[in-house]
């Protein structure tokens, strides 16, 4: 599998990255795993919340330039860019101020003396897509790293220097070595590591065959999985409805985010009565009415990015 940056406008390759190798992986795995039983699992949660706040505090402050490799890398444009930044590092700040709650001893009023509660259970594999590199990472980092979990991640082939970027936060926030790492793993490495001993789950957002896959061999192992598999939303429009909010939102379901999105609208269906309106609509807003006219007039990214540096795996 070849780690690369592929510039979305012009298809040229940018920047290539090597496979781990085995003997590197099973490092990493096994630098996870002490983490997780001589340190982070010990920490108060307060301790884990000072560096998860200053993984997003590092994301904030470094913005722009992380706004550059997302268009770089994924293709959208630099504000939808920007604004996931934002998101992203609002998510690390809303698990370190809120998981002290969360990770409270729950009592069960029905059960007198009966009490609930959460406990970390290791190394967790994640496996993450493309289309939005860092909120798909800030979902799983925050509540894991906050309830005592480490992480090993596999991201997409296709956004590398996102991958590297998003490890590098902890590493500067003062996380311990094994609690976030970022690795470039091919599918048969992939499929071992689900195996592994020492990886206690896996979670995954992907396509319904990807999920499969992972469910199949996490269940040989009898492993917790968590997975967020592909959608086909129906965006649909009735004889009662407002045409010109309908091709609005028509446009912006499907078009946001360059298209990529587990929720976008994926078909269209008009009834017949009002098909010939919603294609040709008569709609001020836009230049050319027409649904096609309209897309084609949506802009598309084209911006160079900074080099990663010298973030590390």
């Amino acid at each position: 599998m070849t780690y690369r940056t592929i510039n979305p406008a012009t298809g040229e390759t940018a920047r290539t990255f090597g496979d781990i190798s085995d003997a590197d992986l099973d490092n990493a795995v096994e630098v996870a795993r002490s983490c997780y039983t001589g340190d982070w699992r010990h920490r108060p949660v307060a301790d884990r919340a000072r560096i998860v706040r200053a993984a997003a505090a590092a994301l904030r402050a470094n913005a722009a330039e992380y706004a550059q490799y997302v268009t770089a890398e994924m293709g959208k444009l630099i504000g939808t860019s920007e604004a996931e930044v934002a998101l992203s590092a609002a998510i690390l700040d809303y698990y370190a101020d809120h998981a002290e709650a969360f990770l409270a001893p729950q009592e069960l009023p029905e059960s007198p003396g009966a009490v609930i509660e959460t406990e970390p259970i290791g190394v967790i594999l994640g496996i993450e897509p493309w289309n939005f590199p860092y909120y798909q990472l800030a979902r799983v980092a925050g509540p894991q790293l906050m309830a005592g979990n480490v992480l090993i991640i596999k991201h997409a082939e296709n956004v590398p220097q996102c991958a590297l970027a998003f490890a590098r936060l902890f590493a500067e926030a003062g996380a311990p070595a094994g609690v976030y790492t970022n690795v470039f793993a091919s599918i048969d490495q992939i499929g071992r590591l689900i195996e592994d001993p020492r990886i206690a789950g896996v979670t995954v957002t992907g396509s319904e065959r990807a999920g499969a896959a992972v469910a199949e061999r996490a269940g040989r192992s009898l492993k917790k999985a968590v997975m967020e598999l592909g959608g086909s939303d129906p965006l649909i429009v009735l004889e009662d409805a407002d045409l010109q909010h309908a091709l609005a939102g028509a446009l912006f379901g499907r078009m946001f985010n360059t298209g990529q999105s587990c929720v976008s609208s994926k078909r269209i269906i008009v009834v017949r009565q009002i098909e010939s309106g919603m294609v040709y609509i008569n709609q001020p807003a836009w230049t050319a009415p027409e649904i096609p006219s309209a897309a084609s007039r949506i802009p598309v990214s084209g911006a160079s990015s900074p080099s990663s540096g010298s973030a590390s795996s």
